[in-house]
């Protein structure tokens, strides 16, 4: 798979070989179905899987390939409880396998209103905090996670801090202001 085609690659929350709970058809004629969460944009999918299709959870697919017949982008509220529970670790492992692209959310955060920056938007981060990282950023581009851990003084796990932020948006449909789920 190339990187032009890496907006279409999901990581396998749940697998549910039999369908869904609350289709009344019988169970021959419902369609196994996976959830998953896009790798780039964060958006819960509810994907129809072809016949013979074999998945498992953690697996990564291509949900424009042969193992997935249909797509469909669902809330939070309508994905299965194993896929709930295996959300966090998702957002973490995406989080863990690009830091660079997660590092400069912190180097390229910009204002969103004249009394509003997108760094405000992650949980902890306040005025006092924002302008740490503005002032660090100024002097040098932070390299990882732990380079902003060791230049800003206050700020712990900017890692864990970007995944409850994005949990955050997966949750919450009425937000405002979104930074990271599509």
């Amino acid at each position: 798979m190339s990187d032009a085609d890496s907006d279409a690659v999901a990581v396998v929350l749940d697998y549910l070989p039999h369908g869904r709970a609350d289709d009344d058809r019988p169970q021959y004629q419902k369609p196994a179905l996976a959830h998953a969460l896009g790798v780039e944009d964060f958006r819960l999918l509810e994907c129809v899987l072809a016949e013979g299709a074999e998945v498992g959870i953690g697996d990564r697919i291509d949900i424009r390939g042969d193992a997935v017949e249909e797509v469909r982008t669902v809330d939070h509220d309508d994905i299965s409880g194993g896929a709930r529970s295996e959300l966090e670790y998702a957002v973490e492992s995406i989080v863990d396998e690009n830091e660079r692209r997660f590092v400069d959310h912190y180097n390229e955060a910009q204002p969103i209103t004249l009394r509003l920056h997108q760094l405000n938007l992650l949980p902890g981060i306040g005025k006092k905090l924002r302008n740490a990282i503005l002032e660090e950023r100024k002097r040098q581009p932070f390299e990882s996670f732990e380079d902003l851990e060791e230049r800003v003084a206050g700020l712990h796990d900017p890692k864990g801090v970007l995944v409850e932020r994005i949990m955050e948006e997966l949750r919450d449909d009425d937000l405002k202001y979104r930074s990271f789920v599509q």
